[in-house]
């Protein structure tokens, strides 16, 4: 990841409502969520839930499938797994450094 892919994902996550979606597309894992299943989880409306899911698409952090007539929205660990590679790679000036156990056991 360069700079540039880490500051466009950084700032897709600066939003609550971002954020809240991201980690509920974390939590379910590769089953994905409808948007109609996200709006009712965090009770948002679909044009500022449609919003909110582009700007994730845009920043990577997000994919999307069509399953039928249904859009399926999943977190993007890959990319994600970057984003915190890119942010703790010089991590202690190169000493050992604890890793969160929920990150380290995530295998994500």
């Amino acid at each position: 990841m360069n700079e540039h892919d880490a500051i466009r994902a950084l700032g897709a996550l600066a939003q609550p409502l971002r954020l809240q979606v991201f980690r509920a597309l974390v939590v379910v894992g590769d089953a994905g969520l409808t948007p109609g299943a996200i709006q009712e989880a965090l009770g948002v409306a679909p044009a500022t839930l449609s919003f909110h899911l582009k700007e994730l698409l845009a920043s990577g952090l997000v994919t999307q499938e069509r399953a039928s007539r249904h859009l399926i929205y999943r977190a993007a660990y890959p990319q994600m797994n970057a984003l915190i590679g890119y942010l703790t790679e010089n991590c202690c000036q190169g000493q050992s450094c604890d890793v969160a156990p929920a990150a380290a056991a995530c295998g994500c």
